[in-house]
């Protein structure tokens, strides 16, 4: 009896090795991916909207995700926003949509109230897809989710735009967050902005509880970091312009994760502030990178500072596409793929990071044939 258990649990290792193995040597080959019961193919983009260039674009539809017992009743009404909604906005665009998608996919698969979460979606009216086009495709993926679309008139800002180290930082969208208080309607007074380059990994009811005090903005802030690299020589020998920090201590936070009282922004007038610096800066060139050196002018020294966990960012490299970061120890709630390498471009190349495959068991892009999902 001992032989035979003995020669079954071979037999069981052995099959499960050789699984293993298959399923390793179709992972970077047009194997077909199987597909989890609650997850069915939707119809391909190309041939309904006919924007994609391509009839093998697919995607998923998403998981069904429903409210625990505790959570609050919504009353949510057409005009108007019931006290236990959750608002997240992101932008939305073709060359980011993959990661947008894998990101609105982590919240919902984390957050206990799935039901009570609201996203506020940007897309420009000058690049394909647009808005409705986005919006049908949004709904197709995640059926149940409430959100809308809204149109970016890229001319708002795009004389405001000076060059930047990287062409991908001048696009007009990336300033999108600088409006959200007058594209929100005015009934929503507090909002969660992330970036479409990141994944959630814990309830952002967390994020969304964290107290902003007198302060209209909260972020993780790195006071580690070197400030004075942000701005150029010729910002710091002015004082007429870097007198701006006096009395503060300003610290280094990403734009990438906010929580923004628009209450307060709306009030302060923050847009013309910021539009303020960015006038400035295309007379006389005070920094070199694209949307976040405002924001730190503005609210340098002066927000609130959230848990580190809820921004581990850095992981797409140091403006290389193959520059491979680690993750920094202690809990992670959100882990940000900033920079230049994008998971799901290196995953695609067959040459990921290891982090990011932390980012594919959210992905909801396949072709028509596809990796096997693990």
């Amino acid at each position: 009896m001992i032989g035979k258990a003995s020669v079954n649990a071979d037999m069981l290792r052995f099959q499960a090795v050789f699984v293993l193995i298959v399923a390793l040597f179709f992972l970077c080959t047009n194997a077909i991916r199987s597909i989890p019961e609650l997850e069915t193919p939707i119809k391909e983009y190309a041939s309904d909207i006919g924007v994609y260039g391509s009839d093998n674009v697919q995607y998923l539809e998403a998981p069904e995700y429903r409210n625990g017992d505790h959570c609050g009743v919504l009353g949510t009404t057409a005009t108007a926003y019931g006290p236990f909604v959750v608002h997240v906005a992101m932008t939305l665009d073709f060359e980011y949509l993959r990661g947008s998608i894998a990101a609105v996919h982590s919240i919902l698969k984390h957050t206990s109230c799935p039901e009570n979460l609201y996203f506020h979606f940007i897309a420009s009216e000058s690049k394909t897809p647009k808005p409705d086009d986005l919006s049908r495709i949004i709904k197709t993926i995640f059926p149940s989710l409430d959100f809308r679309v809204y149109s970016f008139d890229d001319r708002v800002v795009k004389n405001l735009i000076s060059y930047s180290v990287r062409e991908a930082l001048e696009d007009p969208l990336n300033y999108a967050r600088t409006y959200l208080a007058e594209i929100l309607d005015s009934s929503v007074t507090r909002v969660i902005y992330l970036d479409s380059d990141i994944i959630v990994v814990d309830d952002i009811q967390k994020l969304w509880s964290f107290s902003l005090g007198s302060t209209a903005i909260g972020a993780p802030v790195y006071c580690h970091a070197n400030f004075t690299k942000y701005f150029t020589d010729r910002f710091w020998s002015d004082s007429r312009l870097s007198r701006v920090f006096d009395g503060k201590k300003p610290c280094y936070f990403n734009t990438g994760v906010m929580v923004m009282d628009l209450a307060k922004w709306r009030r302060e007038d923050y847009r013309s502030r910021i539009e303020r610096w960015m006038e400035i800066q295309k007379e006389e060139r005070i920094y070199d990178l694209g949307s976040l050196p405002p924001f730190l002018l503005v609210f340098g020294g002066d927000v609130a500072a959230i848990d580190h966990r809820w921004n581990q960012h850095g992981l797409g490299g140091n403006n290389r596409v193959h520059s491979c970061r680690s993750l920094h120890p202690g809990p992670i709630s959100l882990l940000h793929w900033s920079g230049k390498g994008k998971p799901w471009v290196r995953l695609d190349a067959c040459e990921p990071c290891p982090v990011d495959e932390l980012w594919s068991p959210y992905d909801l892009y396949r072709h028509s044939k596809e990796q096997p999902r693990l």
